[in-house]
């Protein structure tokens, strides 16, 4: 028998996340592009600045239509054509719209690229917007909305935006609507937000994967580039103050066998010095199974299957107008929401008391920095990430710079950040789950007034 011998490891090289060229077409479209050898499957994200601060009252949830109808026909292909038409290329097509703007996102096969960016830019320049189509997808929106207040994590969150900021915020609603809002949108109302709205000028797309063989200027002039537009209106942020004083909603659920909590305030978004440590201190405080709260929680007393610390930016600006949900989320038996709150409040009071260890910090930096490449392998991993940076107003740098400021960032500056992050005084905490069980042991904690509401 004859035997190979073993293949040794190759040298291993440095890795940082990309950084993209950037250039603009004629018609004031921004284009990001990352040559990635190997990645077949190209990612196309697009991010059209369109806030959802900007849509009709009476008609919340029409940017969300909006985006899902783009892929409903354009002028010279119905909305069953269209499809067919992404079916033989091999691509999909997805779209959503949230708070800084609409997200188109598109992944092809490299040698389809041409064919699917003209699908895409068909969608983008000329969508038909069918009466037919619009009704149907105001339907199912509708049809969604009762199954999301069903679920008790997205009931609290929904809670948690209307105890956090005022009435009047647009922050405050359902970011896809409400089934009032919803009910009043029609084709007209479509055609109205995506013409005040989307243009080329207001517009970013990112293009990640193998580009070897494609002359991508070519592609875009002939596909993107020739969407025409007004110029653009930079959008005006308006600064929204939220009420983070320590209370506790219940949303009522009589019978509920478990309590979905979520707790929460508003932070800084990531232009703000403090993200990466920030970052770091709330993800030793329950970024994962080993984080303190599991340790406690889940670990220790049982309480939990688990429970997460984390920072969600929900809008973001150079000129600091930005803010971001710092929340902690996670459910509980019934009768045990008193203790297991309990035991959370202590987490954060040893927390502020004692800090971080070393350990902790080392472990947070390993698991956040030291598997970043396995998070990137894919070329649409990559184009989201960039698309972020674009959305959130930031550096095209500026991940890669993130991931060397956390490996710099120390253990004291960690613990710091965490403690600000959630102060025990200053939490809004929703609980959704039977009232009369657990508003008596929740007054006990003394964590805030306790106010109940119908689920």
């Amino acid at each position: 028998m004859r035997l190979h011998p073993q293949p040794t490891a190759g040298q291993a090289t440095p890795w940082s996340f990309p950084r993209p060229s950037r250039d603009t077409l004629p018609n004031g479209l921004t284009v990001l592009r990352h040559h990635a050898p190997g990645q077949r499957v190209i990612a196309v994200e697009v991010h059209l600045t369109a806030s959802l601060a900007a849509e009709p009252t009476a008609q919340e949830g029409v940017a969300t239509i909006m985006a899902r109808a783009l892929s409903e026909g354009t002028d010279r292909l119905s909305a069953e054509e269209f499809a067919a038409e992404l079916e033989r290329c091999g691509a999909t097509l997805d779209a959503h719209a949230d708070h800084a703007g609409v997200r188109v996102s598109l992944e092809v096969p490299a040698s389809r690229l041409a064919r699917a960016l003209g699908l895409l830019a068909d969608a983008l320049r000329v969508p038909a917007f069918p009466e037919s189509e619009v009704e149907r997808l105001v339907r199912n929106r509708l049809d969604e909305i009762p199954h999301e207040l069903a679920n008790p994590s997205r009931r609290a969150a929904v809670a948690l935006s209307a105890a956090l900021f005022p009435a009047d915020s647009r922050m405050s609603r359902p970011r896809q609507g409400t089934t009032e809002s919803v009910e009043r949108i029609d084709a007209k109302a479509v055609r109205g937000y995506y013409e005040a709205h989307l243009r080329p000028a207001a517009a970013t797309a990112v293009v990640v994967g193998d580009l070897t063989g494609i002359d991508l200027d070519a592609v875009l002039r002939d596909t993107l580039g020739a969407w025409t537009g007004p110029a653009a209106t930079p959008p005006a942020w308006t600064p929204v103050a939220a009420d983070d004083a320590g209370r506790v909603v219940i949303v009522n659920r009589p019978g509920a066998v478990q309590t979905q909590a979520l707790i929460g305030r508003v932070g800084p978004d990531r232009h703000d010095p403090v993200w990466p440590a920030q970052t770091l201190g709330v993800y030793c405080l329950g970024g994962t199974i080993t984080s303190r709260l599991d340790r406690v929680l889940r670990e220790e007393k049982g309480y939990t299957y688990g429970i997460r610390a984390f920072g969600q930016v929900l809008r973001s600006s150079a000129d600091r107008t930005g803010l971001s949900l710092l929340g902690i989320r996670g459910s509980v038996a019934t009768e045990v929401t008193g203790p297991a709150l309990a035991d959370l409040w202590q987490v954060l009071r040893t927390l502020a008391a004692e800090g971080l260890t070393d350990a902790e910090r080392d472990v947070a930096v390993q698991n956040l920095v030291g598997v970043a490449p396995l998070r990137f392998e894919t070329a649409a991993a990559v184009a989201g990430t960039l698309a972020d940076q674009v959305e959130e107003e930031l550096a095209d740098d500026y991940q890669a710079t993130l991931y060397a400021r956390l490996a710099e960032t120390g253990t004291v500056e960690a613990s710091v950040a965490a403690v600000r992050a959630f102060p025990e005084d200053r939490l809004v905490t929703v609980l959704v789950g039977d009232a009369e069980q657990i508003a008596d042991p929740v007054r006990e904690l003394g964590i805030g007034e306790v106010t109940v509401v119908d689920g």
